[in-house]
Parts: structure tokens; sequence; C-alpha cells
């Protein structure tokens, strides 16, 4: 009995998210079973900030290319985290899907 391609890509997918919360968890150096809501970003340049002052995200959006129709170039477990703030696009509703303009706004 052989796998169909469609559950490969699913389970695929749901292993791609378990490894993306256990990474994230893992880099806060949270319990795995806490409702902490802390989360850490790395900026490159953050010379106007002061070591005490916290920066928190309001959001995220998660990006998977799956196969070459999709954008993947190089075939390996690749993901995209972005942080997102209030107010940093005018509507943030479409999440990722901005790459392609005319499909942004649904």
């Amino acid at each position: 009995m052989s796998i169909s391609r469609e559950v490969k890509i699913g389970l695929t997918g749901i292993i791609a998210l378990v490894v993306l919360y256990l990474i994230i968890t893992f880099l806060q150096g949270a319990n795995l079973f806490s409702t902490q809501d802390t989360y850490y970003i790395n900026f490159r340049n953050a010379k106007a900030l002061a070591k005490s002052s916290p920066v928190y995200a309001d959001g995220y959006n998660v990006g998977i290319n799956i196969n070459e129709a999709a954008g993947q170039s190089v075939f390996h477990c690749h993901m995209h985290l972005i942080p997102r703030y209030k107010g940093d696009v005018p509507n943030p509703k479409g999440g990722v899907r901005g790459v392609i303009p005319s499909k942004q706004k649904y």
C-alpha cells in the first residue's frame, strides 16, 4: 500500500508546523506547556534600542514554499517566520499572499 502524494504533503505540513512550534518554544527558553506570550526577535540594527527595552511583535506570518511551482528552489524544509506589527501595512488582511497583489485582498 503506497501513500498518496496529497497525504505526504499534508503530513509534511503538519510536521513542519510542529517543528516550527518546538523551535520557537526552545528559542524562548519556555516550557512547552506554559502559556507565556513572550517572543524574542533578532534585529540586524538595534543601535536605537536600549538594552532594557522589551521588543514585542503583534503577530507573525509563516510562509512555506513546497515544490517548484510554489517557488521552492532548494528542496529542503525551508520556512519563513515574519514578525508583524500593528500599522506596518495599511491592510494586513491576506498575510503573505501580498506577494501576488491581485490575490492579497479578498
